[in-house]
């Protein structure tokens, strides 16, 4: 069926559903084709039906007005009372170990540490931390495992969570897991609703990036995530093992980019392997104790 035919079919249809709203590629062709059919179809009050996960405030504002006329239109928010599957203004299952990380547990005067260490893991500190009072572009932190790089990103986290304001911390692998999981029968919440709460989340951490299977259904997933953030210009956190090298092309690209990310280098040992990091002696009644 020729183009012209085609939409001309879908703008006069004496019903139309238009499902997963705002889920489509945002090209400049797409959105005003988008524009036009919901244009003509409000101008001529044809009965619409219009599914969205996307908040009605993030959609375009052409689009907006048009849904929101009280006129014409009526808003139904269908909402799962027993599920949550993502939560932004606070800690979800499994992240436990999480909840304790805070700029003030987080130790950097490592007493073993060369000053070049000791001086590079307080300044991994003081951007996370200038990051956490004001989240803008994007901050990449890279290093060994062990090396303060979860801690500094959920310690972002709960100062958002303390000033009352949306966060998002994701462990990369488990996101993916999660994202299989809701194309079996089983699960209680859909595709869309998992991938596009992370895409739009005000506040994104990314923890253990690169670690997750290198499928190519993986790397497609994981590079629209960053693609939409990368140019909506939402606050992202990253946390790595890899070198910018061994990350695909298409996503290390938009990391480095000085127009809106800072990617720092955190040069110092795991502290798990560290006996002297943070151990203490202790003392009971005056005798030895054991190192903790």
């Amino acid at each position: 069926m020729p183009y012209d035919e085609f939409f001309d079919q879908v703008r006069n249809a004496p019903l139309l559903v238009l499902d997963d709203l705002g889920a489509q590629t945002s090209t400049p062709w797409a959105k005003e084709k988008l524009h036009q059919l919901l244009t003509y179809r409000f101008n001529s009050e044809l009965p619409t039906v219009i599914v969205t996960i996307t908040p009605i405030s993030e959609l375009e504002e052409r689009i907006r007005t048009r849904l929101t006329d009280p006129k014409l239109c009526r808003i139904i928010y269908v909402v799962e009372e027993k599920y949550t599957p993502l939560l932004e203004y606070t800690w979800g299952p499994g992240l436990e170990l999480q909840k304790g990380m805070t700029f003030d547990s987080f130790d950097w005067k490592r007493v073993n540490l060369l000053p070049e260490q000791r001086q590079n893991l307080e300044q991994a500190f003081r951007l996370a931390l200038d990051f956490a009072k004001s989240p803008e572009g994007w901050l990449v932190l890279l290093g060994v495992n062990g090396c303060g790089k979860t801690h500094l990103a959920a310690a972002i986290v709960n100062y958002c969570y303390q000033a009352q304001k949306p966060a998002l911390f994701i462990v990369v692998p488990e996101f993916l897991d999660h994202l299989r999981s809701t194309f079996t029968p089983e699960s209680r919440v859909s595709y869309d609703q998992v991938f596009e709460s992370v895409r739009n989340t005000p506040l994104l951490v990314l923890d253990d990036f690169g670690e997750q299977s290198t499928t190519p259904w993986a790397q497609e997933k994981l590079y629209q995530v960053i693609n939409h953030r990368y140019n909506a210009r939402l606050p992202t956190v990253i946390t790595t093992v890899c070198s910018l090298e061994e990350i695909d092309t298409r996503i290390s690209s938009r990391l480095v980019d000085p127009k809106i990310s800072m990617v720092w280098n955190i040069i110092v040992p795991d502290y798990r392997t560290d006996a002297t990091s943070s151990r203490k002696k202790i003392t009971r009644g005056g005798k030895k104790g054991r190192w903790s």
